[in-house]
């Protein structure tokens, strides 16, 4: 079993659902793109407890940071054993979380994982606003014209800062 996977049943055994986000789930929607870890996103504070990750064990280091006033989530956990690297990321807004609900299971690495749908990560690569998110947003939409109508109607939930972003 994986890392992600032993990580998202953590979660599931807590009640906490998440997704897989970021560049693996860029490569799932077919646009490869390098990553050295990969990133879980959840909408349950209660990652960042202390003794939350005890279960996982010596062989999976954690270390908890917590999102102050000025981070736009809530926190981030990041669960490294060996070489992997899966960070646990805490997003505060609703609309994320029904990102992580609408995940669909895939095959990764031999394991079934959830992952967000191709319009719900256009979304928060939008709410992530770096250059490299930018990019893999008209990846996205340049791989599937068809995702752009489903992106504007999910944009009605998100921030107005991130329906700003969307490219015409």
């Amino acid at each position: 079993m994986t890392l992600a996977a032993r990580v998202i049943e953590h979660l599931r055994g807590h009640g906490i659902e998440g997704a897989i986000i970021g560049g693996v789930a860029m490569a799932v929607h077919g646009i490869a793109r390098a990553t050295v870890d990969l990133d879980v996103l959840v909408s349950d504070a209660r990652v960042l407890a202390e003794g939350f990750w005890d279960p996982l064990g010596d062989e999976v280091q954690v270390q908890v940071r917590k999102g102050d006033a000025m981070d736009p989530l809530v926190g981030v956990v990041r669960c490294v054993s060996g070489a992997a690297v899966v960070d646990v990321v805490v997003g505060g807004a609703g609309w994320m979380g029904d990102a992580v609900a609408r995940a669909t299971p895939r095959e990764l690495a031999g394991d079934v994982l959830p992952v967000v749908e191709a319009a719900d990560l256009v979304l928060l690569k939008l709410y992530a606003g770096g250059p490299q998110d930018l990019l893999d947003v008209r990846l996205l939409l340049g791989a599937d014209p068809a995702l752009r109508g489903v992106v504007r109607a999910r944009a009605a939930s998100v921030p107005a800062a991130v329906r700003d972003r969307l490219p015409d």
